[in-house]
Formats: structure tokens, C-alpha cells, sequence
């Protein structure tokens, strides 16, 4: 759910991690960090990238794209308001997301988001049903029935929606023991890199293959397609594909190499029907 946009939150979280071990880092040292995780050689060249990513968000010409980002811009200027906690405690549960599992709380006047290895983050009311985050770009719609409960919660970060269906407790405790499983054994799902492969392939032509792709990553990869194929295009063909493990969310991990000597990390799940519902790059070594 996160990339290089996130990288302040991702300090924070790296922060809070070794200092539950006892490891003292400040917020300059976090963010550098990071920065070279991303393989950049200092904060001031990753806050470049993050604001010139911005800038190309905010000119996307095409009439869907402006009415997303006036929408995300009308949601980020909107004021928090306070809700009942009996209304709070009503969204409280699990969701799924892809194989992972999404975590609801209720913490005071505030709700308590937390995905399957990752801090949690909180989110403010600014509607009945709408909740934002104040450290990143993130808002939360939840789903209501015919009864007021919660079936699902839309999860909307850098104008990509995600949509999660609620689940019981017992169903949320199989996905994250099936992680931990897959985890351990550092077993890939079959299929997986072959779909990766193909994958990366498309996108470098410029011609990605909407049909393997869920509705949500087909679109994401819509807009984001512009930045990623130069990218992939430069890189030059793949070399070799090596599986690394399994992420916290569930995602596959690989290391593809490419002719040019260039390499990156890509994270990569499967749904039930075969149809890739997450795919997402990071620098490699």
C-alpha cells in the first residue's frame, strides 16, 4: 500500500520499530534512511522525486483524472468532526485486503487502521462514514447495509481505490496464519512469476495486459503507466527473476535483473481466479 510517496510515514514507522528494540534514531536519520532503501542518495533527492510525482499527478489532463483529484482535494480540505462512540465502535472489526488482513479500532474520538505487518495509522472523522489520515494520503469510506453494520470499507490512497469486504474474526486469524505459514516456508504461490514476468514485459512495451490485472490494479496501473514504462523500457530485457520470500501482506517477493545490469524488488499476489490484485516495485541492491 505504500511506495516512495509514503516516505515519511515509512520513517515513522521504522522509527517506532527500533525503538521498541531499544534503538534510539532521530527523524533526520530516519528519513535519510529511507531515502537510500529507495536507493537515492539523500532525503533532499527523495523529497525531489516526491514533489515532482505530485506535479504530474496534479497535471493529468484527462476529464476522470481531474474529477478524482478534485474530489481527493475537496476530501484532504474537509474538517474533522466528532462522532459517538457507539458509532465509532460500529466500524470496528476486520476487513480483507487481497490475502491480508486490514485491522479497525477504536481509539477515544478516533478510529485505528492497521494492515498485516505494518504500524497502525489513525484516521479522523470527517463524515458519518469517512475518515482521513493526517500523516498520510489515505481516506477510509466505509460500506454500510440495510441494517447500519459495515459490509466493507474503501480504502483510497493516491486516487487508487481499494475495496475490502468485512470479515469475522475467526476468517482474519486463517489469512494471517496462512501468511505466517507461506512466511516460514518461503513458498511461492504457483504462477507468480510467470505472471511477473509478463507483467513487466507489458508494461515496458507500454501495452500492459488489463485482462490479467483486478479492476483496482488496472486502474492504478492506468495512471501510474506514464511514469513506470520509461522506467521498465530503460532497464532493458530480464535477465533473470529470483524469489526472494514472502511479504507481510503475503505478496510474493522477487529480484528481477535486467540485460542492462539495473535490478529491482517486485512484491506480486494472485487472486482465486488467477488475476494478478497486487503488484508493486521497489529499488533493488
Amino acid at each position: 500500500m505504500r511506495d516512495f510517496r509514503d516516505a515519511k510515514a515509512m520513517a515513522q514507522t521504522l522509527r517506532e520499530t527500533l525503538n521498541a528494540r531499544s534503538i534510539s534514531l532521530t527523524v533526520s536519520e530516519s528519513l535519510e534512511l529511507v531515502a537510500r532503501l529507495f536507493g537515492l542518495a539523500d532525503w533532499n533527492v527523495l523529497a525531489a522525486r516526491i514533489r515532482s510525482a505530485e506535479q504530474a499527478g496534479s497535471c493529468r489532463s484527462n476529464e476522470e483524472s481531474t474529477k478524482s483529484d478534485a474530489a481527493d482535494q475537496l476530501r484532504s480540505q474537509a474538517k474533522e468532526i466528532q462522532l459517538p462512540q457507539a458509532m465509532l465502535d460500529r466500524y470496528a472489526g476486520t476487513y480483507q485486503f487481497h490475502g491480508a488482513v486490514f485491522t479497525v479500532t477504536r481509539e477515544q474520538d478516533h478510529l485505528s487502521g492497521r494492515l498485516s505487518g505494518q504500524s497502525s495509522v489513525p484516521y479522523y472523522p470527517v463524515g458519518e462514514t469517512e475518515f482521513v489520515g493526517r500523516e498520510i494520503d489515505v481516506t477510509l469510506r466505509f460500506i454500510l447495509g440495510p441494517d447500519g453494520v459495515p459490509t466493507g470499507v474503501i480504502l483510497r490512497q493516491h486516487g487508487n481505490d481499494h475495496a475490502m469486504q468485512r470479515i469475522d474474526a475467526t476468517a482474519a486469524q486463517e489469512l494471517e496464519r496462512a501468511i505466517e505459514r507461506r512466511m516460514s516456508a518461503r513458498s511461492a504461490n504457483p504462477g507468480t512469476e510467470a505472471a511477473l514476468r509478463r507483467l513487466i514485459e507489458s508494461i515496458a512495451s507500454g501495452q500492459p495486459n488489463y485482462g490479467e490485472m483486478s479492476a483496482d490494479l488496472a486502474e492504478a496501473t492506468r495512471k501510474q503507466l506514464p511514469r513506470l514504462q520509461p522506467g521498465l523500457a530503460e532497464m532493458g530485457p530480464i535477465k533473470s527473476i529470483e524469489f526472494l520470500g514472502v511479504g507481510a501482506q503475503g505478496q510474493d517477493v522477487y529480484s528481477v535483473w535486467h540485460q542492462g545490469g539495473a535490478a529491482s524488488h517486485w512484491h506480486i499476489a494472485l487472486g482465486a481466479d488467477g488475476k494478478i490484485v497486487s503488484a508493486f516495485v521497489t529499488p533493488g541492491p
